[in-house]
């Protein structure tokens, strides 16, 4: 089941929007057990498994979210696996068949153990307007904070601060985007939890204003 839902209450129309905020699920898409909020785009070949995709978050074409809580207004470029299954190594085999024995022999049943411990201990979760690169890899258990940017095929194997640049294989910290005290002041403000109407308000100010000129101009500008 696909539940379309959103922050911000029921769908509605808003003379602000290019649509209704209905979320664009492309055809070939595969979702199941997923929450989809409102502008969400998914593309083409996306697989999501029991997971999450906050109001206007997208993701491009042959990515796959498994077991994945994704914030409002991330970027989710192709070919991306968040939450890439780590195989048992510590089992006499690593084969699938050790935890899908049904697939083999009659009478066999799932490990839904192994299962229910990835939903539990294995949960990938993304903050706020993170960036995840093309053909990035994200393995179990990480957390990516707020404003975070993954490199293009970077393998993250650790969690991620909020508003830094991580890149290579295994994924390493290369900078970060702002200077600490405006990173401190952009998760205070917490734009992404405005309103509709208050964002299309906000949007070209994002667009034409360096970072500490929208701060001077919206921190107590907007009442969220």
């Amino acid at each position: 089941m696909t539940e379309k839902t959103g922050n911000n209450g029921p769908l509605r129309h808003s003379p602000s929007a290019s649509r209704d905020g209905e979320p664009a699920i492309h055809p070939s898409a595969s979702l199941r057990d997923c929450k989809v909020g409102r502008f969400c785009e998914v593309k083409e070949r996306v697989l999501m498994r029991s997971s999450t995709l906050g109001d206007y978050s997208y993701v491009e074409r042959h990515s796959e979210l498994i077991y994945t809580q994704t914030g409002r207004f991330c970027a989710i470029a192709a070919d991306v696996r968040l939450n890439a299954l780590n195989h048992p190594i510590d089992r006499v085999s690593q084969h699938k068949f050790t935890y899908r024995a049904n697939e083999y022999f009659v009478g066999k049943k799932l490990d839904h153990a192994f299962r229910e411990q990835r939903l539990d201990e294995g949960r990938v979760v993304l903050g706020h307007d993170v960036w995840v690169g093309h053909g990035a890899i994200v393995l179990p258990a990480v957390s990516i904070g707020t404003g975070a940017v993954i490199g293009a095929g970077a393998v993250v194997t650790h969690d991620v601060e909020p508003y830094a640049i991580v890149a290579g294989t295994p994924a390493r910290f290369v900078r970060w985007r702002f200077d600490p005290d405006i990173a401190q002041r952009l998760l205070k403000l917490a734009w992404w939890n405005w309103s509709h109407d208050q964002l299309a308000d906000a949007v070209d100010d994002m667009a034409r204003l360096d970072v500490a000129a929208f701060l001077d101009k919206h921190d107590g500008g907007i009442e969220i």
